[in-house]
């Protein structure tokens, strides 16, 4: 199969496609009971512990009930294990039945997705070498828009909605916890400065202090990730490729506006 068939065709990919489900860990169709909907919200997504990842399930969170309301199906192919799976699921609230994982991401290679950076030193060790890149990557290096992005969660977005509750409580040991209202010094109706790079923070201290868990092989650290919005015959609607880190979808303002 050529590259061209793979990005002409992706449902055919998801249809053959198999893998292990985070509920109980059969490995069942990736598809399983997205018969009978209106859409199929198809995510594939980096490593469990990315920031990508994470910020990606915040945000289907805040839309769980539109997306139930309208008969989308969704359904996320992750990079780790069970044990990562269950422990994400458990963090971000995502249901355990609608992720499967791809420990080695087979799934992003058949899709021809973007691997991240891939300079590599001789005497470095193959995770020496990922480590190597996902740094430059935080760095901008290879890694379109990250930095821009990185500075967007400082500065505020004022087309972006606000994040956090007023009596929503932020909890980030060991620093003190915070409600939602802390951010309305600096205004209301928008994402404040800081407002994100708090939540973002916050979903950092939570993959550093499990980081064996959420990313059981570093190989494979700097994979990105897709998304993929198909109607009921399988047609794609929406696709969006990531190119970078901190680069889950074309409007990171509001990251699931094409639902709408």
């Amino acid at each position: 199969m050529t590259n061209a068939t793979i990005l002409e065709k992706p449902y055919s990919i998801f249809k053959q496609t198999q893998r292990k489900r985070v509920s109980d860990g059969k490995m069942v169709s990736v598809l399983s009971g997205c018969e009978n909907v209106g859409r199929t919200l198809m995510i594939v997504l980096p490593q469990l512990g990315d920031f990508d990842t994470l910020e990606y399930a915040w945000w289907l969170q805040r839309k769980w009930d539109f997306i139930e309301n309208n008969n989308i199906a969704v359904r996320a192919i992750a990079i780790g294990n069970i044990e990562s799976g269950k422990k994400f699921c458990q963090y971000t609230g995502f249901p355990e039945e609608y992720l499967f994982i791809d420990a080695t991401a087979d799934i992003h290679r058949e899709l021809a997705l973007y691997q991240g950076l891939n300079w590599g030193l001789p005497f470095f060790s193959d995770t020496q070498n990922a480590w190597l890149n996902l740094l430059l990557m935080c760095a901008g290096i290879g890694s379109k828009g990250t930095l821009k992005e990185v500075f967007r969660g400082y500065k505020g977005d004022r087309t972006s909605p606000p994040l956090f509750k007023n009596e929503e409580e932020i909890k980030i040991k060991p620093l003190p916890a915070i409600k939602g209202e802390f951010f309305n010094k600096a205004g209301k109706n928008y994402q404040r400065p800081f407002e994100l790079a708090t939540l973002r923070l916050k979903n950092m201290v939570e993959v550093l202090n499990n980081w064996r868990i959420y990313v059981p092989d570093d190989r494979y650290i700097t994979q990105r990730g897709a998304t993929f919005l198909f109607d009921n015959q399988g047609n794609l609607i929406y696709e969006h490729r990531d190119r970078g880190i901190l680069g889950f979808a074309k409007n990171m303002s509001n990251p699931l506006d094409f639902l709408t």
